[in-house]
């Protein structure tokens, strides 16, 4: 036990160490967590996740909901209001051509088509636990940050119903029911949102009461859990409900109701700084144990699977690219798409999924999971290391910065030569009636 303790305590140390090297050096700390989690797992075998039991599931479930939280009060209404066309545009046609790519890689290499599917929708999205923190140490437009951080926290939501939705089509041996998967989604998205935001608003309500107890820090926490949990028992999305919340408690002053023009008064609906920093510390001891936790989960014991990982992991960056040069948002400048071409982490929603379909019994669940694993480190490692080359040295970016700057560039052609046409017609009719005037 003195041991393990020993080893927590320098954990944390390093971590704030990693996220400094981060802040100058532009060397993720996400990537150094990463690497003790597969030394001190795979490559050393001190720890594996069984030793964790029930606790590993939990556990990353309470840093999800901590890291959408604290993502959310980073969020201004008028910033999501600006780029919420851009987002669901990223997000859809991400999603989607994810999604075809994966599933036609894995059948290829000799996969069941629906298993091919399976995989393909858990390893459609991004990760929420590596975005989120990644957009905020990097200098992007509030509005890519915005994009990303909605991107990775719906797409976690569309992973999980449509896999669900597969893995029982193949368990029932029937064909998918596209009505049911649709009104999961809509469930998922509409009402998952709505208990956030009614939680938030109830809440903002309460602060001021709720200040004046002791020890009063951990309470925002405990209800965060609290939203989190009811949104899952009632079936819907949790991950929803606490983004909702965070954005909605963020910007409480867009919210006008009787029963807060009391409160609204005083300006102490939102959170303090003191409260925002005590969530902050929060998430990220979490994330440091969250990241160190995948590295020692990824297992290196079936080279077919790593393999096919990698590849996947390849096609899904030339993907994104292609992707984010017709879908990007319009607002972005060269460097805002380059970062968002290079931003395909998968994590815990992979993570948790991966295991799914060997737990139901699903032939294949084992190659399922191998592979998951397997891009969920490779995905992290590349996007890291990308990352660092866009950020730090802006000349090797400089290959997808122009296609980017070509794209803005035709589209500022066209517009112009729409421009100049109209001028030109306008310019032409104007003529032919002076020339109707004079005759």
């Amino acid at each position: 036990m003195g041991s393990v303790l020993i080893f927590l305590g320098i954990l944390v140390f390093s971590a704030h160490l990693f996220s400094m090297i981060f802040s100058k050096k532009k060397i993720p700390d996400v990537l150094l967590l990463l690497i003790i989690g597969v030394l001190i797992g795979p490559v050393l075998n001190f720890v594996s996740p069984e030793d964790f039991g029930s606790v590993g599931g939990v556990f990353t479930s309470i840093t999800l909901v901590v890291i959408l939280f604290e993502g959310g009060t980073g969020i201004s209404i008028g910033d999501l209001r600006d780029s919420w066309r851009s987002t669901v545009k990223l997000t859809a046609s991400s999603f989607v051509a994810a999604a075809v790519v994966v599933s036609a890689i894995s059948y290829w290499f000799g996969n069941d088509l629906l298993n091919s599917i399976i995989l393909g929708t858990i390893l459609a999205g991004t990760s929420s636990a590596v975005v989120i923190p990644l957009a905020q140490h990097l200098k992007l437009s509030s509005q890519t940050k915005t994009a990303l951080i909605l991107e990775s926290a719906l797409t976690d939501v569309l992973c999980i119903v449509f896999a669900f939705a597969f893995m029982d089509a193949k368990l029932m041996g029937s064909g998918l029911n596209v009505g049911k998967v649709a009104g999961n989604v809509l469930s998922s998205f509409v009402l998952a949102t709505l208990l956030g935001v009614i939680g938030a608003i109830v809440w903002a309500s309460l602060l001021q009461k709720i200040r004046q107890l002791r020890n009063s820090m951990f309470l925002t926490p405990a209800y965060l859990f609290i939203i989190y949990g009811v949104a899952e028992v009632l079936g819907y999305s949790g991950a929803i409900a606490s983004l909702a919340f965070g954005i909605t408690i963020a910007n409480m002053e867009y919210f006008n109701f009787k029963f807060l023009e009391k409160y609204q008064k005083n300006k102490n609906l939102k959170l303090n700084e003191n409260e925002k920093s005590f969530i902050s510390e929060i998430g990220f001891v979490l994330k440091t144990f969250f990241f160190v936790f995948i590295g020692l989960s990824i297992p290196f014991s079936d080279f077919k699977c790593i393999m096919i990982g990698a590849i996947i992991t390849l096609a899904l960056v030339v993907t994104r690219v292609i992707t984010t040069i017709f879908f990007s948002p319009n607002n972005s400048n060269a460097f805002d798409k380059s970062v968002i071409s290079v931003m395909v982490p998968k994590g815990l929603a992979a993570a948790v999924l991966a295991s799914v379909p060997e737990q139901l019994g699903i032939p294949g669940g084992e190659t399922i999971k191998y592979i998951t694993f397997s891009v969920v480190f490779f995905s992290i490692l590349l996007c890291s290391v990308f990352i660092l080359l866009v950020e730090k040295y802006p000349r090797i970016s400089i290959f997808l910065q122009f296609f980017f700057k070509a794209k803005v560039k035709s589209k500022r052609v066209v517009k112009n030569a729409t421009e100049d046409s109209l001028s030109t017609n306008s310019n032409t009719v104007a003529a032919k009636a002076e020339e109707t005037e004079m005759e």
